[in-house]
């Protein structure tokens, strides 16, 4: 009866449904076995008063596809998750050797399992095991390279080879490395990438460098026809990929691939129907900030070498393709940082990893009936295990009217804080609060409506508010906004992006496809949209052949141009006031709603043109 419950209940999942902790930063953690049993490897880390440490290694086992999950510790000489060869059986796994072993609070997974602790030759280390996934496992030296490993090996399909992507510093440049094997682990030869372009100079609407990165954390995916694919995170505002034809001898050259982000780790899949599933952040983050103004701050951080704010680093996506990765379907949030508002977000949770508060870093396992498994986030207050049908992916429209509070938004507004490393904080971890916020509906029914305008604070980073949502992307759909336009309000701006961008941030208009602003008269472009306090809907229809978007309020109507240079679909509606003076009267929001159409189908474009 137990097992028909657990069935039923993971059937029924849909939209993404968080079943657990992974407890670990998620990288290269979780393994299947061919029982269907779901492993995940970690550590508890326990802090003392004087500052020591003591670490307890452990491993979540899940037999039900993920939905409960038990713990046991590791015990003996265990190098953590390993992968099964299909062509001899042994499980093999490649970790990084470095001593002294830097700060566990910071530091890769491969770096913390107990077989490795007592290794002192620095290197590639191989980890086999005969006797399944619970060892004992011979150790082989295989390289005394030292390249960053953050993904398990994958046994190619089209050869007989293991195949594993890394990063390898080369003088002061990160270079992608793939390291491959054609007698099942004996021997690995190491190929190294040329990186990606950095950047050079400081640009509009940036005031100071980012952290440079050129092509670190890859992750390789066998495509249906064959090829190998390569995804790699770069601070060049996209993912950049590369191809082998080769089985990974050879590759192309480096090049924008379709995912925006932003010193993120990327992730890239083929699903066991040949489909592939990408699981990024699809976003960007507040221009940078001069660093120079900044009393910790060192030449090498001026020029863009380790220190960094990540605010983009707050929404998970996932998209699937069904062309080999020619086009791409869903740019669905899959998850939203829960600690994304938080005042304390510096110190909540404590010291342990305090600087990376964020949701960047994933893992993916494929599961049945349509399922996938996600590991992701970079502390405990923010990690989960998580479960969604891919069918989530493929939706063609989404609602929403605030029943569910603010679940499904991104608010946030920042206060300044420092630079300097770990010790100050200012890693990824400025303080935040809520921007735009619930308040009683206008109409004085019994729920709440989403109130943007602008409440000022010197201490801010941005005294903007907004608010940011995400549906199913679209070259053409359909919005409704119903709002009102309250009295005394210095308006809002309503932009169409293909991204997410944070509520805050003063360039939206830089970076949206469509971008409007409702002036505090009630008229959008000089044309009549809305009264004072009047509420209604404000419906529009984008469709990006026409390069144009066509919008209806209760008192006219007009279009819009295509003003962004943006990728072929849009994604995210984002509300901001135009203000950053007072606004105590604001726009109230009471619902959203997005639909795809059909090209010239259901829109004012063809049947009225203008």
């Amino acid at each position: 009866m137990r097992k028909a419950v657990r069935k039923s209940t993971f059937e029924k999942i849909r939209e993404p449904q968080i079943v657990g902790n992974p407890g670990i930063p998620a990288h290269m953690d979780m393994v299947m076995l061919d029982s269907g049993e779901i492993r995940h490897y970690g550590v508890h880390i326990f802090e003392h008063e004087d500052g020591s440490k003591e670490f307890e290694f452990v491993m979540k086992q899940s037999f039900d596809y993920g939905l409960s999950w038990e713990e046991t510790p590791i015990h003996g000489d265990h190098p953590g998750p390993s992968v099964k060869s299909p062509w001899s059986g042994d499980f093999l796994v490649l970790l990084r050797v470095l001593q002294p072993e830097y700060d566990l609070q910071c530091i890769a997974p491969s770096r913390i399992y107990p077989a490795i602790q007592h290794l002192s030759e620095n290197g590639i280390w191989c980890f086999r095991s005969v006797n399944g996934p619970d060892g004992p496992f011979t150790k082989t030296l295989i390289s005394r390279d030292l390249p960053h490993i953050q993904r398990l090996p994958l046994p190619l399909k089209r050869k007989k080879r293991w195949i594993l992507p890394g990063e390898e510093w080369i003088g002061s440049i990160q270079h992608p490395v793939v390291m491959f094997s054609d007698d099942d682990g004996i021997r690995w030869t190491k190929r190294v990438l040329p990186p990606v372009p950095r950047m050079e100079k400081v640009s509009w609407p940036h005031r100071g460098m980012r952290w440079s990165q050129c092509g670190c954390e890859p992750v390789i995916a066998e495509l249906p026809d064959g090829r190998l694919q390569m995804l790699v995170r770069t601070s060049a505002d996209f993912h950049y990929q590369c191809f082998s034809e080769d089985c990974g001898e050879t590759w192309s050259p480096m090049e924008r691939s379709p995912f925006y982000s932003v010193a993120t780790m990327p992730n890239l899949m083929t699903l066991s129907d040949g489909r592939l599933l990408a699981v990024w952040n699809n976003t960007t983050p507040l221009p940078e900030f001069d660093q120079r103004t900044h009393p910790d701050c060192t030449d090498d951080l001026v020029n863009g070498i380790w220190e960094d704010v990540f605010t983009n680093r707050d929404a998970l996506h996932a998209a699937i393709s069904e062309t080999c990765g020619r086009t791409w379907i869903g740019f669905r949030e899959i998850a939203l940082n829960p600690i994304r508002n938080a005042v304390d977000f510096r110190t909540l949770g404590g010291y342990y990893a305090l600087h990376d508060k964020s949701i960047h870093q994933n893992q993916v396992l494929e599961l049945p009936e349509n399922k996938v498994l996600v590991s992701y986030g970079q502390h405990p207050v923010c990690q989960a295990l998580m479960i969604f049908d891919l069918d989530f992916l493929y939706a063609t429209g989404r609602r929403e009217d605030f029943r569910s509070g603010l679940a499904a938004w991104s608010v946030q507004q920042y206060f300044k804080g420092h630079i300097g490393g770990f010790r100050w904080a200012g890693h990824c971890a400025w303080n935040r609060r809520a921007g735009a916020r619930l308040m009683p509906s206008p109409d004085l029914s019994p729920r709440e409506s989403l109130l943007i305008g602008c409440h000022p604070d010197p201490d801010l980073v941005s005294c903007r508010e907004g608010a940011v949502w995400n549906f199913p992307a679209a070259a053409d759909g359909r919005l409704e906004l119903r709002m009102t336009l309250r009295r005394g309000s210095r308006g809002l701006q309503v932009a169409l992006c293909d991204r997410w961008i944070n509520p805050s941030d003063p360039f939206v208009d830089r970076y949206a496809g469509f971008v409007f602003r409702i002036a505090p008269d009630g008229a959008i472009n000089g044309i009549p949209a809305f009264l004072p306090d009047q509420t209604g809907s404000l419906r529009f229809w984008f469709h990006l052949s026409e390069k144009r978007l066509f919008w209806e309020a209760p008192r006219g109507n007009g279009t819009v141009p295509l003003t962004g240079n943006i990728t072929d679909q849009l994604s995210y509606l984002h509300l901001q006031s135009p203000s950053e003076e007072a606004d105590f009267a604001g726009v109230m929001i009471d619902s959203v709603e997005m639909r795809k159409v059909e090209p010239k189908n259901q829109s004012p474009f063809f049947s009225n043109p203008l």
